[in-house]
């Protein structure tokens, strides 16, 4: 009986909570959304289809450039920022995106963007005056749906691994004293597939697998903290094959080492294959 009595007062107040809803309109739920932290306010201006374009740039690759005009894919962003959450602070990460949204002619909204969302609880989307945390649908519904080039099969396994185990090869025959310094900022034919959450993966793996003589360096690194400075090259880069060429340039007698790799997808897995400059394969 007692059961039956609350079950009876849970279905009233529900119906109480809704005909608040229906009688005093949308305006309520917002404010409600708003004062929970379940929705911001601050992007209103995309709502009122003030917005006319979105220009998206990739920060790695500059050629890596899409604009969205279409107001489905427009209301779709709004859907997603207006429920993003206020961030105290911005992600120590990278960004791998700047937004700028278009108001009219003269006014643009312009964000920097990590792809993912930080560890740490780091805004991933953010501006002089505001940081958000933004759900990864931004990446799925809007980025991801503009490319015009699909992300390689793999992408992540074939790129970073191949560049291990040319590390392990290296180290093999020239000792593992020497601190080397990776520079992979000047791959640009694969830098629109890097993304700064992946980045800090390998710069972790690569600590750990090294005992800290491995280092991935930044753009404007010093290179006087290195012994050798390693460089990687994608040559290319298809469906069932990787090429790329990775050199290790010794600062202290400037010699040269040059590995490449030839990676092939067959019977469902990639055959990670090194190869020095002797026995490469022919169609290097």
């Amino acid at each position: 009986m007692l059961n039956f009595k609350y079950k009876n007062i849970i279905k009233i107040f529900f119906l109480f909570i809704f005909f608040i809803f229906v009688f005093s309109g949308c305006n309520t739920l917002n404010s409600l959304q708003l004062k929970l932290g379940i929705k911001n306010n601050n992007f209103e201006y995309i709502k009122q289809g003030k917005v006319e374009k979105i220009v998206i740039q990739n920060t790695r690759d500059p050629g890596f450039r899409f604009i969205v005009t279409d107001q489905n894919s427009i209301k779709r962003l709004y859907d997603i920022l207006s429920s993003a959450k206020e961030a105290k602070q911005k992600s120590f990460l990278e960004p791998d995106y700047i937004f700028e949204m278009y108001e009219g002619h003269n006014k643009i909204h312009k964000f920097k963007y990590v792809a993912g969302l930080d560890k740490k609880d780091g805004g991933n989307l953010y501006n002089n005056n505001k940081v958000y945390i933004v759900s990864k649908r931004i990446d799925n519904d809007i980025i991801k749906n503009f490319w015009n080039i699909r992300k390689p099969k793999d992408f992540e396994k074939v790129y970073y691994n191949s560049i291990v185990e040319v590390i392990e090869k290296y180290q093999e025959k020239y000792g593992k004293d020497k601190i080397i310094g990776l520079n992979i900022n000047d791959d640009i034919s694969i830098a629109k597939f890097i993304l700064s959450y992946d980045l800090e993966e390998f710069k972790n793996r690569l600590s750990s697998k090294f005992n800290g003589n491995v280092e991935l360096v930044s753009k404007n690194y010093n290179a006087n903290k290195y012994d050798i400075i390693m460089t990687v090259k994608t040559e290319g880069y298809k469906s069932r094959l990787y090429k790329g060429i990775v050199t290790f340039r010794n600062r202290k007698d400037q010699t040269e080492t040059k590995y490449y790799i030839y990676n092939k997808y067959d019977n469902g897995r990639w055959e990670i294959d090194i190869y020095t400059s002797k026995d490469r394969p022919k169609d290097f």
